[in-house]
């Protein structure tokens, strides 16, 4: 009996870090800031057919309405589900329709703080932030950290982030933050969450957890209701990544965190950005994960670029730099570490610009989002989406026959199901190559897909020795090759 107990508490603690993506899908995206019937769109017409397994949504609830910028969202002016993404009714419409096609859906939760400035929200609920007063929810000057002398700087806010105590109890550029550990406003806040999960999320990734004590937010993890059991069956708990930024150097570390569920491992992003900008050779990426001091593979979501730190221009590299960024993207579908969480943007002049006024809108002939509607779409170019088929593809396979050319061309298989070379280098790749895969005739899914019998880019032979003449001109744009057991003819 005591050891069916350990193993029930020990599931339990697991089920948090269950994406509870349909059955053959390993990659969720992010739609940054698109709104919830043009999700509902994308997750039928492109998300379930090119196999991607959930959405990470912008912030739902009521926030700041005044300014305009992508950051407004992340100012909750209650806990009312209307937003610059839609209505209530328009986020459960998604939530439904998404779930139906086997795409789930993750809130990205705003619970550290309330908002700054302004007057009213996107609801037309008013606010009070210098008085510390929500009405809507509510939230009085008694629950908040600053005005009850919990934060330890006589300004309120965080001048250094080597005190926890600061990082956890004062306002982060002038947000009010919450009293979290008080029972009135961690109710409140799990009545959110909870509320979401009655809608049909999968889950949650949590904003700004690095301010918060890991006992207040796993107490409030622990309120969360089941999922629901009409889709996800009976007593699945929901998914929970944390935002956790951490490079090193600071008291708080994403391992404080990595017993609550998944956390997001930012050095992954930095790095792989210093790699394929030539900062560090490609070679070095053999054992990218652990071993470069990562926390483990079970816990970590990575990413290659997120809606911060892309415009904060720390050698990340993004939509901008559109070679880097396919180098880089690929890589990470490619490679076996972490859950991995793509990133699709607006095309952005000005750090604090927000999205286009108008939904996205796609080339008739490529599907990628036309650049005239202000819309990127990261996910939508060939060599990203049919990467995710790869993914699938490849899921539990380990990484084997890792080939370098002792500088920036490599190459290494997913056991017998996969195997990508990527050219990072001035000159060109051309080797004979051992693949790991069975004989035969495959698609290179970078440079087209599998269209029937044929394919609508190059083809790849591989003998049946697993061996193929591999050959990546430096000039193309997607200096790439990728094959997988379901890209063969």
């Amino acid at each position: 009996m005591k050891l069916f107990l350990l193993l029930l508490i020990a599931a339990t603690a697991r089920a948090q870090y269950d994406l509870h993506m349909a059955y053959g899908r390993s990659t969720m995206v992010h739609l940054f800031e698109w709104s919830w019937s043009a999700i509902a769109n994308e997750c039928e017409n492109f998300l379930a057919p090119y196999g991607f397994g959930g959405v990470q949504v912008s912030p739902p609830q009521e926030h700041l309405a005044m300014s305009g910028t992508w950051w407004d969202r992340y100012q909750p002016v209650s806990y009312q589900i209307n937003s610059r993404g839609g209505d209530e009714n328009a986020f459960r419409d998604m939530v439904r329709r998404c779930n139906n096609v086997g795409v789930r859906i993750y809130v990205d939760a705003v619970v550290n703080h309330m908002a700054a400035g302004g007057t009213v929200g996107s609801a037309g609920s008013s606010y009070d932030a210098g008085n510390y007063d929500f009405p809507a929810v509510p939230y009085s000057s008694w629950d908040f950290n600053v005005p009850n002398n919990r934060c330890p700087n006589p300004n309120g806010g965080i001048d250094n982030y080597g005190y926890p105590d600061e990082v956890r109890n004062c306002n982060l550029v002038g947000l009010t933050d919450l009293w979290m550990e008080k029972e009135y406003v961690r109710g409140k806040i799990a009545d959110y969450m909870n509320n979401l999960i009655s809608m049909g999320v999968a889950g949650f990734r949590v904003d700004a957890v690095k301010h918060m004590w890991p006992g207040d937010l796993d107490n409030i993890v622990n309120r969360l209701n089941d999922l629901d059991s009409s889709v996800f069956g009976s007593g699945k708990r929901p998914f929970i990544v944390q935002e956790v930024i951490d490079y090193g150097g600071e008291p708080i570390s994403s391992r404080d965190y990595t017993y609550i569920g998944r956390v997001t491992e930012f050095k992954y992003s930095k790095e792989l950005g210093s790699a394929v900008f030539g900062n560090n050779a490609l070679k070095w990426l053999t054992n990218f994960g652990e071993g470069w001091g990562f926390m483990d593979r079970y816990h970590a979501l990575v990413f290659v670029d997120n809606h911060d730190n892309q415009r904060d221009h720390f050698g990340i590299a993004t939509y901008k730099n559109s070679k880097e960024y396919k180098i880089a993207s690929t890589f990470m579908l490619a490679y076996d570490y972490g859950v991995t969480r793509l990133m699709s943007s607006f095309a952005f002049s000005d750090r604090d610009q927000g999205a286009p006024g108008n939904d996205p809108y796609f080339d008739s002939t490529y599907g990628a989002c036309s650049s005239s509607s202000g819309w990127v779409c990261e996910h939508r170019w060939r060599e990203i989406r049919n990467m995710v088929e790869f993914r699938n593809t490849c899921e539990g396979q380990g990484v084997n026959n890792w080939w370098d050319n002792g500088n920036n061309q490599i190459a290494f298989s997913r056991g017998n199901q996969g195997f990508i070379a990527i050219n990072g280098d001035s000159y060109a790749l051309s080797e004979w190559m051992y693949t790991g895969m069975s004989s035969g005739n495959y698609c290179d899914v970078i440079s087209g897909s599998k269209s029937g019998s044929s394919c609508t880019g190059n083809t790849i032979n591989v003998d049946s020795n697993g061996m193929a003449s591999i050959y990546i001109d430096n000039a193309n744009n997607s200096p790439i090759v990728a094959i997988h057991a379901n890209s063969k003819i």
